[in-house]
């Protein structure tokens, strides 16, 4: 791989200034829903029969994976299951009602949305978005998730998808998370130019991990987007991905969707089983077409020309 234009240095230099959430606003981030989370656990430790159990920092934020066009931050709160409505389509106004227990979190803060909650917090902007979990005492911290968008339920642990994806990163540190927040972000450049294009960063995360689960070696940034395009193009993504952390390969079942991307912490849950064979097709072009065109830029006679073949990959924003 030619490397005389652009290199991993310009890439780096790249996902500092455009890709990754400023490392102070991470911060920022963290610390505010953290300092959520200790007062929400002095009320329970002040009051043990309360029905929130827990507030978890979940998502990209919570694995390092965040992206600089980072505006809300997911948090999960644990819900007795004994006490919350048996109606779901309550379960924000239940939720919203029991947050306000929080200290020094005004009740204007909080808006119930369909099937979450919204705290913000004007100083930082910051949105945060709660979303319930009913639990039933699982020492694992397994529950049921209630989808934010059709309030259906979903088996999960916020602690093992942050211990998986902390597993990855102590492998490869550094290098994992940015392979990902790269993939993450040409995905999204894909959405905002591909009317109809879906790619949940949670699946570019678990295929990124698969990658390097497998021997690839994510510390070369273009190296790291040329695996990753190929792996889509060769296998057309009709592969299963499974991960052996928290449950055997032989506990999963057989799934009729034409792309099966398995959960890591829920063997019987395919992260991908909403997607339809065009929308397959649709992420195997692209990618076969990002693919080629990091192929050329690293062969490229002239800057001019390299630049130009990595912004069809990164955007016109690329400009070393």
């Amino acid at each position: 791989m030619s490397r005389q234009h652009v290199g991993q240095g310009e890439i780096a230099d790249f996902c500092e200034q455009r890709v990754n959430l400023p490392a102070e606003k991470a911060r920022q981030y963290r610390e505010q829903a953290n300092s959520l989370r200790d007062r929400l656990d002095t009320y329970i430790a002040q009051n043990p029969n309360f029905t929130l159990r827990k507030m978890r920092l979940s998502g990209s934020l919570a694995k390092g994976t965040a992206l600089r066009s980072l505006n809300d931050v997911d948090m999960a709160c644990y819900v007795k299951v004994s006490d919350a409505p048996s109606d779901r389509k309550g379960i924000a106004e239940y939720l919203a009602e029991r947050l306000k227990s929080i200290p020094n979190v005004k009740d204007h803060q909080i808006v119930p949305q369909t099937y979450s909650v919204t705290i913000t917090f004007s100083g930082s902007g910051l949105s945060i978005d709660v979303v319930p979990i009913l639990y039933d005492g699982d020492p694992d911290w397994y529950g049921d998730l209630v989808n934010r968008h059709d309030g259906s339920l979903l088996r999960t642990s916020i602690p093992r998808h942050i211990e998986f994806a902390r597993t990855r990163k102590a492998a490869q540190p550094g290098h994992f998370a940015q392979a990902v927040r790269l993939a993450k972000f040409w995905a999204k450049r894909m959405k905002d130019e591909h009317e109809g294009f879906r790619f949940k960063s949670f699946m570019v995360e678990l295929i990124m991990a698969h990658l390097a689960d497998n021997g690839t070696d994510l510390s070369d940034y273009p190296r790291a987007l040329t695996a990753f395009f190929d792996y889509i193009a060769k296998t057309g993504l009709a592969d299963q991905i499974v991960f052996e952390d928290f449950y055997k390969r032989a506990t999963v079942g057989v799934f009729p969707h034409p792309m099966r991307i398995i959960d890591p912490v829920n063997a019987a849950n395919n992260v991908s089983s909403l997607y339809t064979q065009h929308n397959v097709d649709m992420i195997v072009d692209v990618a076969l077409e990002a693919g080629d065109a990091v192929e050329a830029a690293l062969g490229a006679p002239t800057k001019h020309e390299t630049v130009r073949y990595w912004q069809k990959v990164l955007g016109p924003s690329f400009n070393p």
